[in-house]
Protein backbone atom coordinates (compact mmCIF):
# COMPACT_ATOMS: atom_id res chain seq x y z
CA UNK A 1 0.00 0.00 0.00
CA UNK A 2 2.95 2.37 0.60
CA UNK A 3 3.65 2.30 -3.18
CA UNK A 4 0.33 4.13 -3.78
CA UNK A 5 0.95 7.00 -1.35
CA UNK A 6 1.07 10.41 -3.05
CA UNK A 7 4.61 11.71 -3.58
CA UNK A 8 5.62 15.35 -4.05
CA UNK A 9 9.31 16.18 -3.71
CA UNK A 10 11.57 18.91 -5.01
CA UNK A 11 14.58 17.36 -6.71
CA UNK A 12 16.31 20.57 -7.77
CA UNK A 13 15.70 24.28 -8.47
CA UNK A 14 17.99 25.95 -11.00
CA UNK A 15 18.39 28.95 -13.29
CA UNK A 16 17.92 27.46 -16.76
CA UNK A 17 18.38 30.57 -18.90
CA UNK A 18 19.22 34.22 -18.33
CA UNK A 19 20.13 37.09 -20.61
CA UNK A 20 20.59 40.84 -20.30
CA UNK A 21 20.73 43.11 -23.33
CA UNK A 22 21.49 46.82 -23.40
CA UNK A 23 21.26 47.50 -27.15
CA UNK A 24 21.35 51.30 -26.88
CA UNK A 25 24.09 51.72 -24.28
CA UNK A 26 25.91 53.88 -23.51
CA UNK A 27 23.89 56.71 -25.11
CA UNK A 28 20.56 55.77 -23.56
CA UNK A 29 22.14 55.79 -20.10
CA UNK A 30 22.56 59.57 -20.35
CA UNK A 31 18.80 60.11 -20.73
CA UNK A 32 17.09 61.69 -17.72
CA UNK A 33 13.62 60.52 -18.67
CA UNK A 34 11.97 57.75 -16.62
CA UNK A 35 11.73 54.52 -18.64
CA UNK A 36 8.53 52.53 -19.03
CA UNK A 37 8.70 48.97 -17.71
CA UNK A 38 6.93 45.98 -19.28
CA UNK A 39 6.95 42.65 -17.44
CA UNK A 40 5.69 39.38 -18.93
CA UNK A 41 5.49 36.09 -17.01
CA UNK A 42 4.82 32.54 -18.11
CA UNK A 43 4.64 29.02 -16.68
CA UNK A 44 5.37 25.78 -18.49
CA UNK A 45 5.62 22.17 -17.41
CA UNK A 46 6.93 19.07 -19.13
CA UNK A 47 7.52 15.44 -18.15
CA UNK A 48 11.19 14.45 -17.86
CA UNK A 49 10.79 10.80 -16.87
CA UNK A 50 8.14 8.64 -15.25
CA UNK A 51 6.83 10.70 -12.30
CA UNK A 52 9.49 13.40 -12.82
CA UNK A 53 8.51 16.82 -14.18
CA UNK A 54 10.28 20.06 -15.01
CA UNK A 55 8.29 23.19 -14.20
CA UNK A 56 9.62 26.54 -15.41
CA UNK A 57 8.63 30.13 -14.74
CA UNK A 58 9.82 32.67 -17.29
CA UNK A 59 10.08 36.44 -16.97
CA UNK A 60 10.75 39.07 -19.60
CA UNK A 61 11.47 42.57 -18.30
CA UNK A 62 11.85 45.32 -20.87
CA UNK A 63 12.41 48.97 -20.12
CA UNK A 64 12.14 51.66 -22.78
CA UNK A 65 12.57 55.39 -23.12
CA UNK A 66 10.25 56.41 -25.93
CA UNK A 67 10.83 53.67 -28.53
CA UNK A 68 14.39 52.74 -27.51
CA UNK A 69 15.16 49.80 -25.25
CA UNK A 70 17.15 50.64 -22.13
CA UNK A 71 17.50 46.99 -21.14
CA UNK A 72 15.86 43.66 -21.79
CA UNK A 73 16.12 40.77 -19.33
CA UNK A 74 14.85 37.29 -20.10
CA UNK A 75 15.13 34.58 -17.47
CA UNK A 76 13.81 31.06 -16.96
CA UNK A 77 13.90 29.51 -13.51
CA UNK A 78 13.13 25.79 -13.41
CA UNK A 79 12.57 23.06 -10.92
CA UNK A 80 12.57 19.30 -11.16
CA UNK A 81 9.80 17.70 -9.12
CA UNK A 82 8.91 14.12 -8.35
CA UNK A 83 5.14 13.81 -8.45
CA UNK A 84 3.54 10.38 -8.22
CA UNK A 85 0.23 8.72 -7.40
CA UNK A 86 -1.96 11.78 -7.83
CA UNK A 87 -5.22 11.97 -9.81
CA UNK A 88 -4.80 13.67 -13.20
CA UNK A 89 -6.79 16.79 -12.18
CA UNK A 90 -4.58 17.30 -9.13
CA UNK A 91 -1.42 16.84 -11.20
CA UNK A 92 -2.34 19.86 -13.32
CA UNK A 93 -2.98 21.98 -10.24
CA UNK A 94 0.29 20.92 -8.59
CA UNK A 95 2.31 21.77 -11.72
CA UNK A 96 0.34 24.96 -12.42
CA UNK A 97 0.15 26.35 -8.88
CA UNK A 98 2.35 24.67 -6.24
CA UNK A 99 5.49 24.17 -8.33
CA UNK A 100 5.57 27.74 -9.73
CA UNK A 101 5.09 29.09 -6.19
CA UNK A 102 8.24 27.24 -5.16
CA UNK A 103 10.31 28.30 -8.20
CA UNK A 104 9.17 31.95 -8.49
CA UNK A 105 11.05 33.44 -5.50
CA UNK A 106 14.33 32.22 -7.02
CA UNK A 107 13.37 33.84 -10.34
CA UNK A 108 12.54 37.13 -8.61
CA UNK A 109 15.94 37.21 -6.91
CA UNK A 110 17.85 36.29 -10.06
CA UNK A 111 16.07 38.91 -12.19
CA UNK A 112 16.67 41.67 -9.63
CA UNK A 113 20.32 40.63 -9.30
CA UNK A 114 20.90 40.49 -13.06
CA UNK A 115 19.38 43.94 -13.56
CA UNK A 116 21.45 45.38 -10.71
CA UNK A 117 24.64 43.79 -12.08
CA UNK A 118 23.81 45.50 -15.38
CA UNK A 119 24.18 48.84 -13.61
CA UNK A 120 20.51 49.61 -13.00
CA UNK A 121 18.36 49.84 -9.89
CA UNK A 122 16.84 46.38 -9.33
CA UNK A 123 13.35 45.71 -10.64
CA UNK A 124 11.47 43.63 -8.12
CA UNK A 125 8.85 41.37 -9.65
CA UNK A 126 5.63 41.52 -7.66
CA UNK A 127 4.09 38.56 -5.89
CA UNK A 128 1.96 36.40 -8.16
CA UNK A 129 -1.23 34.53 -7.33
CA UNK A 130 -0.50 31.37 -9.31
CA UNK A 131 -3.87 29.88 -8.41
CA UNK A 132 -5.71 32.79 -10.06
CA UNK A 133 -3.33 32.62 -13.03
CA UNK A 134 -3.94 28.86 -13.38
CA UNK A 135 -7.72 29.25 -13.11
CA UNK A 136 -7.67 31.99 -15.76
CA UNK A 137 -5.63 29.79 -18.12
CA UNK A 138 -8.06 26.90 -17.56
CA UNK A 139 -11.05 29.16 -18.28
CA UNK A 140 -9.39 30.49 -21.45
CA UNK A 141 -8.58 26.95 -22.60
CA UNK A 142 -12.17 25.84 -21.97
CA UNK A 143 -13.54 28.87 -23.85
CA UNK A 144 -11.18 28.16 -26.75
CA UNK A 145 -12.42 24.57 -26.82
CA UNK A 146 -15.98 25.88 -27.11
CA UNK A 147 -17.17 24.83 -23.67
CA UNK A 148 -17.78 26.70 -20.45
CA UNK A 149 -15.69 25.95 -17.33
CA UNK A 150 -17.46 23.97 -14.64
Amino acid sequence: MADQDPVFQIQRVYLKEASLEQPNSPGILLQQEQPSVDIQLGVEAAPVADGIYEVSVTATVQTKIQDKTVFLVEAKQSGIFEIRNLPEEQLGQIMGIACPQIVYPYLRGNVADLIQRGGFPPVHLSEINFQAMYEQQQAEAAAAAGSLPQ
